[in-house]
């Protein structure tokens, strides 16, 4: 083989594509350069600033914020994938807790005269919250509620909103984009059909939101039973197991 041969000569991989082995007139194969250039990409990328990176760190009561949507009472009324008093219970439960770890709170609903007032009860769990009156569907387009949650510093996002596919959704996807990590709390969110829980949890996964519930996400937050807050923090949380297993475990006294 001659010498220009030699320098043409190429290895064939199991796929059959030619890749060149040398230098061809003193210049780099422009194949090489770009898997030099993405190697050099791959090797410079910080994970610890991507938004997967910080989606694995565990919640805390320090790096987390609650944002209740729209839990008014004519909404509230219409939900028929979960039990409407389920919903209300968890999103006032969750209110209470997030108040029991310092986790702040930001409240917003939506045209009070069409769907009815923000549930009292929920009113009455934060006391000294304000509750955001909006006219925008997606609550993420209204520039107080970005600045509510913006001022508190923090990047895990904790939404529950009524209905579950607009409410939910639609911010919940609008805050992934802006680099949040989101945390849909299906537990306390709901909507008129069956049918529409499934669609909206595919398009909230594809937007790169966390599907999970209130109750996992606090008790994360709480950590550790033996915390000094630990009766405290269940009594807020209310679940109907837990007041059994009490009511058993410490002769008919609940926490």
């Amino acid at each position: 083989m001659g010498q220009q041969e030699r320098n043409t000569a190429v290895t064939t991989g199991a796929s059959g594509i030619g890749r060149p082995t040398a230098k061809q007139k003193g210049r780099s194969s422009p194949i090489l350069k770009e898997e030099e250039h993405a190697m050099s990409r791959t090797e410079t990328r910080d994970e610890s600033r991507s938004g997967r990176g910080r989606a694995h760190e565990r919640l805390t009561p320090d790096n987390s914020i609650l944002l209740l949507i729209d839990h008014q009472s004519g909404l509230v009324s219409g939900v028929r994938d979960l039990e409407p008093d389920e919903v209300r219970h968890n999103v006032v439960a969750f209110a209470r807790v997030a108040r029991v770890l310092g986790v702040p709170v930001v409240l917003s609903s939506t045209a009070p005269t069409m769907w009815g007032p923000t549930l009292p009860e929920l009113t009455e769990a934060l006391p000294g919250v304000e509750n955001i009156e909006r006219s925008l569907v997606n609550a993420w387009d209204e520039p107080r509620v970005r600045d509510a949650v913006k001022r508190t510093g923090r990047r895990k996002l904790l939404i529950a909103g009524i209905t579950t596919p607009v409410c939910l959704t639609f911010p919940a996807r609008s805050a992934a984009a802006d680099g949040y990590d989101v945390y849909a709390l299906l537990d306390a969110s709901g909507t008129w059909s069956e049918l529409l829980r499934p669609t909206a949890i595919d398009q909230m996964r594809q937007a790169g939101v966390t599907i999970t519930s209130g109750v996992a996400a606090f008790v994360e937050m709480l950590h550790d039973n033996a915390s000094p807050i630990a009766s405290e923090f269940y009594a807020a949380l209310d679940l109907p197991a837990t007041r059994y297993i009490l009511q058993i475990t410490q002769g008919g006294k609940v926490a």
